[in-house]
């Protein structure tokens, strides 16, 4: 009961979320360009429960929460249905901007959700200002400064033989001895008091790629001014877009051999996230919410066979040589590219399970 409480159920909530959004996008924009939809399927496999709505379309809920789909008419996706009839109601039917429109809906109802939550959250919780002087105002569970003693309160005055004034002060001296130990001399409310600390190693990116930093585990005191709404609009903004540069640095630092395909995070790692973010409070689960948004968006918009960038890629072509390609061919673009997304997804759950263990 703990284990779903605490992991299951706020995995399934953001899933859910993220995935409905995405695949609304796909539904109106179909049904808004007049193309026939069977199916809304939130997860995979067998139905648990469903309905039919007016226009003959199944809304459903299957059992495994990984994903979901919108099943159109007339359409070659990852079903590898190829009854095309060239009806009206077909996908395949409608002119290239439709078609455009249709396979782009998801990505950009994903960006839009993840916009909202930013701007939301600064609008409610104000522009943030970190403290520069040396004083701790939280303590992160299970880390050094914890497990040695230190509490909310603690000014910091030196760390080794260096005199500590500000908080830059402080995070420059233990940066630099990642994995050493440190003599921290703290004033707790007059009394002064010595703590001896090794440090943990933390990785962080940097221009190079990565690079490990000395790290015990606190933070300095933030408080929050009122934010206008201009101002959170133009906040969701910069963190949406912040979070697609965040992507790419990762892509880059992957390509450089400065992280590997061992640093991404599946389902599992996606569940462990859902449920620590969702006990520390409503603003970092729906921070981790618009993220994960971002990163589907970012994911479907690869042109890669399977996904909705591999679609979009397809009739731009098709638009180009000003013919369609043959079913033939078609499919098996598809089943090279879901070939290729099936061994992706398979390592990243291995990742993940190692990961578990380790």
């Amino acid at each position: 009961v703990e284990i779903l409480i605490s992991f299951i159920i706020p995995f399934i909530i953001l899933l859910t979320v993220v995935v409905f959004i995405h695949e609304y996008g796909h539904y109106y924009f179909a049904k808004k360009y007049g193309v026939g939809v069977t199916d809304f399927s939130i997860g995979f496999g067998k139905e648990i429960f469903g309905f039919n709505d007016k226009s003959g379309t199944r809304w459903k809920f299957c059992a495994i929460p990984l994903g979901g789909y919108v099943k159109m008419a007339g359409i070659i996706d990852e079903s590898m249905d190829t009854k095309i009839n060239h009806k009206d109601d077909e996908f395949m039917s409608k002119p290239l901007w439709a078609k455009l429109w249709v396979m782009s809906a998801g990505v950009i109802m994903n960006t839009i959700l993840a916009f909202i939550i930013f701007s939301s959250i600064g609008y409610y919780q104000g522009t943030a200002t970190i403290s520069d002087e040396p004083v701790i105002a939280e303590i992160i569970e299970e880390m050094p400064a914890e497990k040695a003693g230190l509490t909310v309160g603690d000014r910091v005055l030196k760390i080794n033989d260096n005199e500590v004034y500000t908080w830059s002060d402080l995070t420059k001296s233990i940066h630099q001895k990642p994995n050493e130990e440190i003599k921290l001399k703290i004033d707790r409310y007059g009394e002064i008091l010595n703590f001896n600390i090794i440090t943990t190693i933390r990785e962080i990116p940097n221009k190079n790629g990565t690079s490990n930093v000395g790290a015990i585990g606190i933070i300095p005191q933030i408080t929050y001014d009122e934010m206008t709404l201009f101002q959170a609009l133009n906040s969701g903004i910069a963190r949406t877009l912040g979070s697609f540069g965040m992507i790419v640095e990762s892509l880059k630092m992957l390509g450089s051999g400065a992280a590997s395909v061992s640093d991404f995070g599946g389902p599992i790692m996606i569940a462990q996230l859902a449920g620590k973010t969702a006990e520390a409070g409503m603003i970092p689960f729906f921070t981790f919410m618009a993220l994960l948004s971002v990163n589907l968006a970012f994911l479907n918009i690869l042109p890669i066979p399977g996904l909705d960038g591999g679609h979009i890629f397809i009739h731009l072509l098709e638009g180009i040589i000003n013919r369609p390609l043959p079913l033939k061919a078609r499919i098996t673009i598809q089943q090279l590219g879901m070939t290729f997304l099936l061994i992706l997804m398979v390592t990243i759950i291995f990742q993940d399970i190692t990961r578990l263990f380790n």
